[in-house]
């Protein structure tokens, strides 16, 4: 399947978002080389476009969409540099995934599969316009400055979603939400030993597709430890370093400690058994989950306690998971809110997190909640790169061709659903007025994390379909 010799070379070029300079490069060389038009927009997405196949030239013009970029993230044991290397990717068994990092299937398989018909001189389909987007991952930039007249499909096939029972004909907006707030430092008491706390091991995921899993927060998890024991034994907080990515549930989160040395018993049995209730709790969901104690040495001066005692009161108190279910579409997250990123060192405290809902409406407040309980410790709160959702239409002609193709393929009703995740597909269709769209793709597991992974059954399965649907497009 040419789809695989394609994805292969996607991954071999180093795509982090908003550095897309190379893998773009890439897309315009792939499109001229098979003589294809080949235009880029001023922001700098790709679009490819192709003819249709002989006989097929009266049918509906397909925009085919996937996004460039792919989200970079390893195993803190992973020696890897995503700005120069290629992915290294491993068969297992029925599934595809990297040593220590992401894969990129999110959304490479997609991209793989668009240029693998583009190539084709045998795959039947209609006029093609191929759009490559960049910076989905990290603010949808492309898709918010698309040039919408370069474009003149009436049917969009988004490649992006993970479950290949599933047809998505909605998705979640977001919102970003960046803190700051400047704190004085203090001097390490005199006899204090200094320790450094560890979360690793957490399956982390997708901040969108994965919030109702109730899998831990490395953030969050380690806020509680310092919360509980510090009512407790008074502790000094050098550093506090947590997560990666905004859109990822952070996996790792680690900080450093000061306590007077009288304490050290006291403060060994609380941690015990705090992390025990902690670990007890996640037993079943973080399998490979663990909290570590390491005694070190001072690297840099402590938090002034006030502030110490604010600002995890606030880490603590933030919401983060699930805010609200839809009352409409059984099983959708409706709003929630994911703590991503936390860093306390040399006189700074920030966070990042991203609030996704269906509805602005309750978009607009999660995103409230998330301000007010910075903004009571008196952190400035700056929230952008806000972005629409896509309301679900059941009366889209693609939707009904495409699930009577599913039946007569498999045997089975697909599951029709909105999503969770920040689909490009609200935000295209400001461009795109009038456009028919549909989301779908193989099943892709703990995207966003060094777990990714592909099964390749599913891909075969996928481009079965896919096939199926290019050669069935309506007639204009």
């Amino acid at each position: 399947m040419a789809l695989w010799k394609y994805f292969e070379q996607l991954n071999a070029v180093p795509r982090p978002s908003k550095k897309e300079d190379r893998v773009r490069q890439f897309m315009v060389d792939f499109g001229n080389k098979h003589g294809l038009e080949t235009i880029e927009d001023a922001i700098g997405n790709v679009i490819i476009k192709k003819a249709a196949s002989e006989g097929m030239e009266n049918k509906v013009t397909l925009i085919l969409q996937s996004h460039l970029d792919m989200v970079h993230q390893k195993n803190n044991a992973t020696v890897f540099d995503f700005d120069v290397q290629g992915i290294d990717m491993i068969i297992d068994g029925d599934w595809i995934r990297a040593n220590g990092t992401t894969l990129g299937a999110d959304n490479g398989i997609g991209v793989a599969a668009i240029m693998a018909v583009l190539a084709s001189d045998n795959i039947v389909h209609p006029a093609i316009e191929a759009l490559f987007t960049i910076d989905e991952e990290t603010g949808m930039t492309g898709a918010k400055e698309l040039d919408g007249s370069l474009l003149q499909g009436k049917i969009l096939l988004n490649l992006d979603t993970e479950d290949d029972d599933e047809l998505s004909v909605g998705c979640a907006g977001g919102i970003d939400t960046n803190t700051s707030l400047d704190y004085q430092e203090t001097s390490i008491a005199e006899n204090s030993i200094i320790y450094d706390i560890t979360i690793a091991g957490l399956l982390g995921g997708h901040s969108g597709m994965d919030i109702d899993k109730g899998r831990g927060n490395a953030n969050k998890l380690l806020a509680r430890i310092l919360w509980k024991i510090n009512k407790e034994i008074p502790l000094q907080l050098i550093k506090f370093d947590g997560g990666s990515l905004r859109n990822a549930i952070p996996r790792e989160a680690t900080t450093q400690i000061a306590i007077h040395s009288d304490n050290d018993i006291a403060f060994k049995t609380l941690f015990q058994l705090d992390t025990a209730v902690i670990m007890e709790e996640f037993k079943t969901i973080e399998p490979n989950f663990k909290i570590d104690l390491h005694a070190t040495s001072a690297s840099g001066k402590a938090m002034e306690s006030d502030v110490f005692n604010k600002t995890i009161n606030a880490l603590c108190a933030v919401n983060n998971g699930v805010f609200r279910m839809s009352p409409d579409i059984e099983g959708l997250v409706e709003a929630s809110s994911s703590l991503a990123r936390v860093i306390i060192k040399d006189g700074n405290f920030s966070t990042q997190s991203l609030q996704r809902s269906s509805v602005e409406s309750t978009k607009a407040e999660v995103a409230m909640s998330i301000r007010a309980c910075f903004e009571l410790i008196g952190a400035t709160v700056t929230q952008g790169g806000d972005y629409p959702g896509w309301k679900p239409n059941p009366s889209s002609e693609i939707l009904q061709l495409m699930r009577d193709l599913y039946v007569n393929l498999f045997e089975e009703e697909p599951k029709v659903k909105a999503c969770h995740a920040g689909l490009e597909c609200g935000i295209l269709g400001v461009h795109l007025p009038g456009v028919d769209m549909i989301s779908f793709g193989p099943n892709i597991r703990a995207a966003h994390s060094p777990d990714e992974k592909v099964q390749i059954s599913s891909v075969q399965k996928f481009w079965g379909f896919y096939l199926k649907t290019l050669a069935s497009t309506p007639s204009n």
